[in-house]
């Protein structure tokens, strides 16, 4: 309710001070045709003329556009692209686990066909694309599409994304920029760098105007990324000596944790582009891209049993409840299909708050991963225009790899022996505790060896045409186009786990391990009070000598394992489209005209899936208990979408307009959700639930019906507001559910993709920006921006009847974006507050006990628990100084209010998840000559 309040406070101040800045400087200029600024036009200097440049694109957009448009070359105006598109009205984010800024969606969904320059543009085999992979410096923009139309290439059902490199032709002449910066990170206390440099320039020959430009980056940065856990809530009356122990009649986590996501990874980009116009009707461009990603980094867990002793010092909640509860401690339905099930209980159980735990075990583990993206795309355009007509085609073609290895070494105490002081299981959402016996490196043994290997290629060769005749008088132009596209993708993984015979073996009586292979942790501030565990060295681990000593060690083959056909999955899908659009503009009398888009597009897409699955043969009585079998799966589709769209722009004159859409939009499943085999890391330690994750073959395209309208006024200089309301219809919605298999007597939670039957999406935006020119002096660079949006989701029809009426997941209710500007006597400032309302990101099936909820009479579903993520906001500031000509200094500083991602169990009084995002702070110089 709080930040509910805010945000509509927010909104309305943002309405009554946009409104209240006087309008004498109209800007009645008509608008523009072209989606974006035509090539020559790109003229940005300074922060003000980014944000008027983004806005003349809403503003001129047949479609809901917003964008974001870099200050100068090099100078997006955050460090990376997903950070810049946080600030776009209607744009969520999500901090990965590197601390980047990562997975932009749209309305809360992120179903997005991402372009670069109206490109498909993917990462490996999924049907997204990994905005970190590209560095914001080699942006000239971002265009955020919120509606649909013919034209655009097909695959998100709540917009798209295209992202726009610089081209020779946006410059006047030859033109040199470079930019570095140093970033200091808090939770590494390290600085890392940037750097980039732009070459371009352009010449009149006797062939024509050429223009060649390369664009080179770096970046190398250092990350940790601390963080807490709780473990399944369990029943006390379960644990050892129940009664004696002190933990009868509490609820509380079975074990506490965290872990170190720690380590370095490295960017490499390139992009360069060759412009040839051979005459003012015909342009020939070729262009390409590379990216290189390199990580090494691990993570570093640690584990409390807490079930394994005895409880003392105990103090619960006044947080009590009757729970459902098996004779393991953990949730269990009452009822089966044949009766009551004798096993369950139904006990109040109250939340432990703080505790002692006597004489338990517990581990460490490090996962050394060295992971490896590489990007690759090219490709060649030409376009002809003259008089009425204009024809453009393009070929292109990319290649992504992913190459991932992680080598884990799990290690324990041996002889247990532990004491662990809970302080508090519920600070603000995570838990304080202390825990020594893992920070001492006495008595420790080796646990589980696993080795996992994925490789994954992704491919695409498409060919798109497009044609446009202008007509004039009402029907304006007639636009049309066909697009076939040839995606391969193929994921190899192999995952090989065991004890051998040297489980609980001290490390110490391991000769061939050399000193130094247990390191202290960099620590979590919740654990220890910040000391780190002991647990084996990463760098040691991915040697791959010690590797071999180790595998022959715990009786494996040396070298990594060959990949496993049961994890495997090929596919390959072909896409032809062809569409038709009217542009038609009709004056109205004086500056008052209706303009719009109606057309439709038609797509055919066959695709073949080949994998396989472990299946369980029937029982018999000679194998009543048959092991899981390597079967192999085929699945061909063939499907044809046809998405019509249609859309009115009403211009009153004064920079006032209002829209009005409609378009049906389609998002095909990733390959990766199809695969029906099954990823998980092999049962081999008694103390947690082991995860994993599979496909499901029978997932079906998500498609909408989307309605959007808005009023926008452009008024000032650079300044408008618009408000913006939109209803999407979607079914076949797909979500991520995990629940408890038994694979080979083990029980695993897995999570799988599902459809639901139907939801809807419906929300308003208010956004806008000012320039107080009026003020005096200095005070007229200052400036400000905001946006409000209210996202409101429901799920209508599932199979699963507990969803009905919940909201979608990931989806945030509210989200709102508040920033102060200047710009000045070469002074650049921004200060920016984005925040976002609480979401679920998992439906969790795990064995966490839950409320009992009615009598026990029948067989009930299982009740729904919702991995809750809590409310959050980040403040981001930014200061520049231009010292000389062309020369900008500049500081900038993230995530000042250290907001981190606490998440829970359903309930608040079930806290899952502390995870400690960093704040940094960073100098930076560019210089364009």
């Amino acid at each position: 309710m709080i930040s509910r309040t805010i945000a509509l406070k927010s909104a309305t101040a943002l309405a009554l001070v946009l409104c209240a800045a006087p309008a004498f400087a109209q800007d009645t200029s008509p608008p523009q045709s072209d989606e974006t600024p035509a090539e020559g036009e790109i003229v940005v200097v300074g922060q003000r003329a980014s944000l008027g440049a983004a806005a003349k694109i809403k503003q001129d957009s047949a479609n809901v556009v917003d964008s974001i448009v870099a200050d100068d070359i090099g100078k997006f105006p955050d460090r990376t692209v997903a950070g810049a598109l946080q600030r776009v009205p209607g744009v969520q984010v999500t901090v990965g686990g590197n601390n980047e800024i990562v997975g932009p969606i749209i309305r809360g969904l992120g179903d997005i066909m991402t372009t670069l320059d109206g490109r498909e543009i993917f990462t490996g085999v999924g049907r997204g694309f990994a905005y970190q992979d590209l560095p914001a410096e080699a942006l000239a923009g971002a265009d955020v599409y919120k509606t649909s139309s013919a034209n655009l290439i097909e695959g998100g059902v709540v917009g798209a994304i295209d992202l726009r490199l610089h081209k020779p032709f946006d410059f006047k002449g030859f033109t040199v920029a470079a930019n570095a910066r140093g970033i200091y990170s808090k939770n590494t206390n390290k600085v890392s760098p940037i750097a980039g440099l732009l070459v371009s320039d352009r010449w009149d020959t006797g062939a024509g105007e050429i223009g060649a430009l390369l664009d080179v980056s770096y970046a190398s940065t250092d990350f940790n990324r601390p963080i807490a856990f709780n473990c399944d809530y369990r029943s006390g009356n379960h644990g050892p000596n129940p009664v004696a122990g002190g933990s009868a009649g509490l609820a509380a986590p079975t074990c506490v944790g965290g872990l170190n996501n720690e380590g370095n990874y490295r960017r490499i980009q390139t992009n360069g582009a060759i412009q040839w116009k051979m005459s003012p009707e015909f342009q020939v461009d070729l262009t390409g891209l590379y990216t290189s990603y390199a990580s090494k980094w691990a993570s570093i867990f640690l584990i409390d049993d807490l079930f394994g002793g005895p409880f003392s010092n105990v103090q619960a909640t006044s947080d009590c409840n009757p729970y459902d509860v098996g004779a393991d401690g953990f949730y269990a339905n009452p009822y089966t299909a044949t009766g009551p099930n004798p096993a369950v209980h139904r006990e109040t159980l109250c939340t432990a708050q703080s505790m002692t735990v006597g004489s338990h075990g517990g581990f460490t583990s490090t996962q050394a991963h060295n992971d490896r993206t590489d990007l690759f795309l090219g490709a060649v355009s030409a376009k002809y225009e003259a008089g009425s007509l204009m024809l453009k085609g393009d070929v292109s073609y990319q290649r992504s790899l992913i190459r991932n290895q992680n080598f884990i070494l799990d290690t324990l105490k041996v002889g247990g022996g532990m004491v662990s002081t809970i302080t508090n299981l519920n600070d603000d959402g995570g838990t304080v505790y202390s825990s020594p016996g893992l920070s001492n490196p006495v008595n420790f043994g080796l646990s589980p060896l696993n080795q996992d290997s994925i490789r994954e290629k992704g491919s695409e060769f498409a060919a798109k045409f497009d044609g446009a005749y202008q007509v004039g008088s009402i029907l304006k132009e007639i636009q049309f186009g066909a697009r076939f596209a040839d995606h391969k993708a193929d994921h190899q993984q192999a995952v090989i786990g065991t004890c051998g015979t040297v489980c609980n073996t001290l490390i110490t009586n391991v000769s061939f391990l050399p000193a130094g292979f247990m390191i202290h942790s960099s620590g979590i501030p919740t654990v220890n009070n910040g000391l780190g565990v002991v647990a084996p060295d990463q760098d040691m681990l991915r040697d791959p000598a010690i590797q071999d000593q180790l595998r022959t060690y715990y009786g494996l083959a040396k070298g990594w394992p060959a990949f496993q056909p049961e994890r495997a999955f090929n596919a390959e899908e072909k896409t032809l489209s062809g569409y038709v659009q009217l542009a038609y503009d009709i004056p109205l009398g004086g500056a008052v005209s209706i303009d719009g888009l109606v057309g439709a597009r038609y797509t055919h897409t066959t695709r073949d899936i080949r994998g396989a699955a472990l299946v369980t043969p029937a029982a018999t009585p000679a194998n009543p208990t048959p092991a899981a079998v390597v079967t192999p799966y085929t699945a061909s589709t063939d499907d044809n979408d046809f998405m019509p769209n249609a859309s009115a722009r009403l211009r009153l004159g004064g920079g006032l307009q209002a829209r009005l859409s409609y378009a049906k939009a389609i998002a095909r499943p990733s390959f990766g959700s199809l695969n029906p085999g099954l990823s998980y890391l092999i049962s081999t330690n008694i103390l947690i639930l082991p995860a994993g994750s599979g496909g499901n073959p029978d997932l079906k395209p998500q498609k909408s019906d989307s309605f959007d309208a808005t009023l926008e006024y452009y008024f000032g200089r650079d300044s408008y507001i618009s408000v913006a309301g939109y209803y999407k219809n979607i079914t076949d919605r797909v979500i991520s559910q995990s629940q408890v298999e038994a694979i080979n007597g083990f029980n695993y939670n897995i999570t799988r993709p599902r459809n639901v039957g139907k939801v809807t999406l419906k929300g308003v935006e208010v956004a806008g920006q000012a320039f107080f020119d009026f003020l005096p002096g200095a005070f007229s660079g200052l400036g400000m921006m905001a946006n409000f949006t209210l996202a409101d989701s429901e799920i209508k029809e599932d199979v699963d009847a507990r969803m009905l009426g919940q909201s979608i997941q990931g989806v945030s209710k509210y989200n709102f974006t508040v920033g102060a500007l200047y710009e000045k006597y070469g002074v650049t400032g921004r200060v920016v507050y984005t925040h976002r309302s609480s979401y679920y990101d998992e439906i969790y099936g795990g064995t966490t006990i839950r409320p009992a909820q009615g009598p026990i009479t029948s067989l009930q579903p299982n009740p729904l628990v919702l991995n809750m993520v809590r409310p959050g906001g980040r403040l981001d500031a930014s200061l520049g100084f231009d010292v000389a000509k062309g020369i900008t200094l500049s500081v900038d500083a993230t995530n000042i209010t250290k907001n981190n991602y606490r998440s829970y169990y359903g309930r608040p009084e079930f806290p899952r998840d502390h995870r400690f995002d960093d704040t940094t702070y960073s100098v930076g110089v560019s210089a364009k000559f």
